[in-house]
């Protein structure tokens, strides 16, 4: 997969993907990153690329010109993917739109700055705006950085456990279960005995219980969209009586 991210601050992208998983997936040929300074196809002397906003206001808009230019010269007229504008008023991202994005052989980020871009960029250039949450960060470089990452371990190979993006928080509507390791007894705090026993089916059934139970605790909305088997109904049951008989007490 190939993406491609147009910013005007490039030095802040180069940290995160070379390291960790982005880096492996890289070097295994998996996911290749094109990173493409804005201020490159700015025509003027200073290379400019922001200006005061008609009607006035606060704050620089990023320009129409050096986005396009970029954005043509780079992708094609049309642009030849998905073209993606990193925005808190665009769609909020989920697993699932990280799914159907991985599906994609090339996808494009554009990481906004200052006071936003001149809306023709929004209306007759980006293919689709993503959000990453309720709230404004002072550019769109994090959160294609967000992206980038959620996308590429969905990447077969990317990890070293092929199974390991299905068992991830969210990966089916449900938080993921405790983890532990070394040593099995901290400060008097202990691995539960289940985990140690050797007997695979039930770590499963516990893990499997677990995500439940903290799905309910924490996230119990996302139970309307996960795909609950009728153990998983039972379990859930079992403990909303068991809560309710405790209350009545």
């Amino acid at each position: 997969m190939l993406f491609d991210i147009f910013t005007v601050l490039p030095e802040v992208l180069f940290p995160y993907l070379q390291a960790s998983i982005l880096q492996r997936a890289h070097e295994a040929g998996l996911v290749e990153y094109q990173i493409h300074n804005i201020r490159d196809w700015a025509t003027d002397k200073h290379h400019t690329t922001d200006d005061e906003p008609y009607g006035g206001g606060g704050g620089m808009v990023m320009k129409v010109e050096p986005i396009f230019a970029a954005v043509e010269d780079v992708l094609g007229k049309p642009p030849a993917c998905p073209v993606i504008l990193m925005t808190p008023q665009g769609r909020v991202f989920n697993q699932q739109i990280a799914r159907e994005l991985a599906e994609q052989p090339r996808i494009a980020f554009l990481a906004g700055r200052y006071e936003g871009l001149d809306e023709r960029v929004r209306r007759h250039l980006v293919t689709d705006e993503i959000s990453i949450g309720d709230y404004v960060l002072t550019g769109g470089e994090l959160p294609a950085l967000v992206l980038i990452d959620a996308i590429t371990r969905l990447l077969p190979g990317a990890l070293g456990d092929a199974e390991a993006p299905m068992k991830d928080s969210h990966a089916e509507s449900l938080l993921e279960y405790p983890h532990y390791t070394r040593p099995a007894n901290f400060r008097g705090w202990e691995v539960p005995e289940i985990l140690r026993s050797g007997n695979h089916a039930l770590v499963e059934r516990w893990r499997r219980e677990q995500s439940l139970l903290r799905t309910r605790e924490r996230r119990p909305d996302l139970f309307e969209k996960a795909e609950l088997t009728k153990k998983d109904r039972e379990f859930l049951a079992k403990i909303e009586a068991n809560q309710q008989e405790a209350e009545s007490e």
